[in-house]
Order: C-alpha cells, then sequence, then structure tokens
C-alpha cells in the first residue's frame, strides 16, 4: 500500500495561527544566544552544528571483547555553494527588495521608511555575478576532513594496515561536491601514512560510475517510478506549505510596512539558511523572522523531504535497496574473510562512500531511523505514515538531523567471542557478529533490532533486511535491466564527459 501522507489542511492552519500568534509577543527578531537559528536549517545546517544539537542518547552496550572488523559508511557531502538555480533567485530576490523599497518612499505614510531593516536598503547578493555554483566549500572540506580523523580515532586499529583500495575502498557518485568530499575525507583518513609533502599525505583512489548505471549510490537517477511519484507530490506539498508561507507573509507585511509576496518569503528564508550556514550571519534576513516563523518554516522543508525523500511514500526508501545490499555484502565477505582466517591485507576493511541527502536519507530509511512510535511495524507492513507534528509538538524527523551537511551513517561490524550470550547465530562460526549503527556519529537505537543499538548480525539481516530485500529494484522502478559498469576508467570517464555535453540543456533536478 502506498504511504501517502495526510493532513488536514484547515486544522493546521488553525494550529499555525495559534503558534504563530503566540509567537508574535516575543521579540521581533531572534534573538542570540536564546535560539540559535543555525540549529534550525533543516538540510542546509552544518554538520558541527548538527552534532551539537543531536539529543541521540545510547548506552554503551559492547563487551570490552569486541572489536570492530569492518565499516561501512554512507555520507552526505560536506556544505557547499548555493546552486546556479538558486543564485539566480537570489538576484531576482535583491531586483525584488530594490523595487520594494522604492515603493515604500513613495508611500506618503512619513514614517513608511522607519520599520525597514537597514541591511535591506541596497543589498546584493552575496554571490552575484556567480554563474556556477554547488561546488564544495571551504567549511565543506573540513567537515569531511574532521570526521576522518574522528573515525580514525574510534575504530582505532581499523585503519593501520598499509593502504590498497582493495583494503579501504573510498566511492563517490561522479558529482564534484561529492568527489571531492571523498578526497578531503581520504586526506584526513591517509595523513601521515605517504611521503607527498610536510604532513606525509599519499595518493588513493576514488572510484565512480557513470550517472546513468550508479543504482548503488544515484539510484534516484534511474526510478522511474521515484521519478513520476515525485513529479505527481510536489504540488501537494507546496499546497501543503502554503497556510504557513501566507501567515509568515502576512507578519514580514504587518512587521516591516513591505508589501510582500510568499515568494519573497520564501526567497528571504532561503538567504536565511544561506548567511547562517555559510556565512554565520544571523543578524539580517534570519532576523526578520521570529522565534515560532523560523520553526514552522523549518518544518515546511522537513514535510518536503519527509514527502518527497523519506517516509512519505515506500518507493522513496525502497529504491535505495542496491545500497542495502552492498552493505550487507560487504559485511558477509569480512565475515567469511575472519572465519577462514585471511591475513590482514587480503580483504575489505572498510567500505566509504559519498553522495547526496537523497541517498542518505533513503538509506536511514531502510534502516527504520527516525521513526514516531509503532511507525517501524506500520512501515514493515507497508501501511501509510502521518506526516512528521506540527510546530510546537516535538518530532523525531528533522532535516538538520537526519541530513545535514556531511550528515552519515556508519555500520559498524564486530566480532565477539561466541560465548556471547543469547545472540542468534551460524552454528558453523567460530564468533558471534554484531552491526552497530551512528548516525553522524551517534550510536542509534535500531527499532527493528529490539532497541537495541548493538544488534546481532543475522537478527539485523532477518528484521531489518529482508522485509525490503524481497523486493526487487528494477521491478520497483520499472525499467529494463541495465548492465553495471565496472568503477570507471579514465577513458570512459571522458566518454562520459562528452556525453555529457550533449546534454547537459536537458533539465536537471538539483541533488542536496
Amino acid at each position: 500500500m502506498a504511504a501517502a501522507p495526510r493532513a488536514p489542511l484547515p486544522l493546521a492552519l488553525l494550529v499555525v495561527s495559534a503558534a504563530l500568534l503566540a509567537g508574535a509577543s516575543l521579540s521581533p527578531a531572534v534573538e542570540a544566544g536564546a535560539f540559535d537559528v543555525r540549529r534550525h536549517l533543516s538540510t542546509v545546517t552544518r554538520y558541527d552544528v548538527a552534532r551539537g544539537s543531536n539529543s541521540v542518547v545510547s548506552a554503551p552496550s559492547m563487551s570490552d571483547e569486541c572489536r570492530v572488523i569492518h565499516l561501512n559508511l554512507v555520507a552526505r557531502h560536506g556544505t557547499r555553494a548555493p546552486t546556479k538555480k538558486r543564485i539566480k533567485e537570489l538576484d531576482r530576490l535583491a531586483v525584488r527588495l530594490k523595487a520594494l523599497i522604492h515603493e515604500a518612499k513613495q508611500a506618503p505614510e512619513s514614517d513608511s521608511m522607519k520599520n525597514i531593516p537597514s541591511w535591506i536598503k541596497g543589498w546584493e547578493s552575496p554571490w552575484k555575478g556567480r554563474v556556477k555554483g554547488g561546488e564544495l566549500v571551504s567549511e565543506g572540506e573540513e567537515e569531511l576532513y574532521n570526521l576522518a580523523n574522528r573515525v580514525k580515532e574510534r575504530f582505532q586499529g581499523l585503519f593501520d594496515e598499509e593502504y590498497h583500495p582493495d583494503v579501504y575502498s573510498i566511492r563517490a557518485t561522479q558529482v564534484p561536491r561529492a568527489s571531492a568530499s571523498a578526497v578531503a575525507f581520504g586526506l584526513g583518513l591517509l595523513s601521515g601514512k605517504g611521503k607527498l609533502g610536510p604532513v606525509k599525505n599519499r595518493a588513493f583512489s576514488v572510484l565512480s560510475e557513470s550517472r546513468a548505471s550508479d543504482i548503488c549510490l544515484r539510484f534516484f537517477d534511474s526510478c522511474e517510478t521515484y521519478k513520476d511519484y515525485r513529479k505527481r507530490k510536489e504540488p501537494d506539498v507546496e499546497k501543503q506549505k502554503e497556510p504557513i508561507l501566507e501567515h509568515v507573509t502576512s507578519a514580514l507585511i504587518n512587521r516591516y510596512h513591505l508589501n510582500f509576496t510568499t515568494q519573497d518569503a520564501s526567497s528571504l528564508w532561503f538567504l536565511c539558511k544561506q548567511e547562517a550556514s555559510l556565512l554565520n550571519i544571523t543578524n539580517q534576513a534570519c532576523q526578520l523572522f521570529n522565534e515560532a516563523e523560523v520553526s514552522f518554516l523549518e518544518w515546511t522543508d522537513d514535510l518536503e523531504g519527509f514527502v518527497l525523500k523519506g517516509y512519505g511514500e515506500s518507493i522513496n526508501y525502497r529504491m535505495g535497496l542496491p545500497l542495502l545490499k552492498d552493505v550487507v555484502q560487504s559485511m558477509e565477505e569480512a565475515i567469511i574473510a575472519k572465519e577462514e582466517n585471511h591475513p590482514d591485507g587480503t580483504y575489505e576493511k572498510a567500505r566509504l562512500r559519498f553522495a547526496h541527502a537523497e541517498t542518505v536519507v533513503p538509506f536511514s530509511c531502510l534502516l527504520g531511523l527516525f521513526l514516531e512510535g509503532s511507525d517501524f511495524e506500520k512501515i514493515q507492513r507497508e501501511e501509510s505514515l502521518d506526516i512528521p507534528p506540527i510546530p510546537p509538538q516535538g518530532r523525531n524527523w528533522k532535516g538538520s538531523v537526519v541530513a545535514p551537511f556531511a550528515g552519515n551513517n556508519m555500520l559498524a561490524l564486530y566480532q565477539c567471542p561466541r560465548k556471547t550470550g543469547g545472540s542468534k547465530i551460524s552454528q558453523d562460526q567460530k564468533n558471534s557478529y554484531f552491526v552497530q549503527v551512528l548516525h553522524n556519529e551517534a550510536p542509534v537505537s535500531m527499532p527493528g533490532c529490539g532497541s537495541k543499538d548493538f544488534c546481532p548480525f543475522e537478527e539485523f539481516k532477518e528484521k531489518i533486511v529482508e522485509p525490503h530485500v524481497k523486493h526487487d529494484y528494477d521491478a520497483l522502478c520499472k525499467i529494463r535491466p541495465v548492465a553495471r559498469e565496472e568503477p570507471s576508467s579514465f577513458s570512459s570517464r571522458m566518454w562520459n564527459f562528452v556525453l555529457g555535453l550533449f546534454s547537459q540543456n536537458g533539465d536537471k533536478k538539483t541533488e542536496l
């Protein structure tokens, strides 16, 4: 059964009205110290801010006798610049603000300019004149570089082997910000392991497949069923967001005496997110909104992510099956290597992947993370889920936690002595194997594994993986099977580049 979100708009409108009226009694601006807007930017949130606001608490549950033998990482790229499409939106906003200021100056009321923030007068986009966008910025490089150093510290012993691409596999999509994130991570992971430069760097391999065949990290590109669902559902999401945008717009008009439209309010909210995340500026666009308005605007972004990328429809995450299978296969191969006493350096110890929010969000859903109450049982039965609770109610689904910049899921495979009791293991194995899931480096409980964060591998497969793998990617996505390509060689990348030159004028969705 399709998991269609349901929300009675009239009731939602009443809730929004009451909450925004309550918020009007607060300071008309977001006050520093009392409320940090940088924690409420949905998927535009910086990774260090997201980690600081992570409320997930999990007590250590593994024995000291257990040791990690393999690591899977699925990470979003780091903080990036606005895309070319969004840069044009900000250029249009600058023109629009100038027109509104001119209109206000012509108004007969003598105090019409008094309430207008000074920064709006003459404002121009910080990205004015840019014809390219979406690249990984220096803050994003640091996010992945620092993440690598923490991973290396956390899983001591796992990365002691001399580097080989078959032992430490690093993969990325062909989108530059994803591959650049892989490079930044690799520099941190392998710093001091080579002979290049004063910090003794070393070269390493980053593998990628063409966009046309990468169903492991870019499954959303090849899934026609998903693209059809998204195209149909996007107008509905916009309608669900309308009541909040209309109320926020009305509040802005009353507060600043400028004739804002809902498009203006939407663009100003986008500007707020870019300023706060990329420039650490919170006293301009963000200060236009009060605390309640920020919370509701954040919810509209989270709603969009839930419906179009998350639990809003099962195709959103079921299309990530190739990635889930790849993760499980890598763990099974590591277990075989251990059981057969393969020497270190002859088998893979880590598979490290760098992609997009459209990759990380479905993968989190396949693991059953960020659900409310009994929702895990519902998705196992393919029943519909409610949309995330509207503020001021709390919710588990927050884009700032689910998929901030550099947001990630790690699955650490542990080998424990067979005496570890009560676990379901194969009788021919000498040891017990457990999976620990970490989201943004914090251990998280798995609903499918009795809400434990340390799950027996066989139970992980039976309770979490198998209900999904009964489906088939090609059947779900209604596509003809395409021959999988090996990670691309230089010649194949050049051919893909030439093909891209002829197709770059086609319609493209912007990946987050």
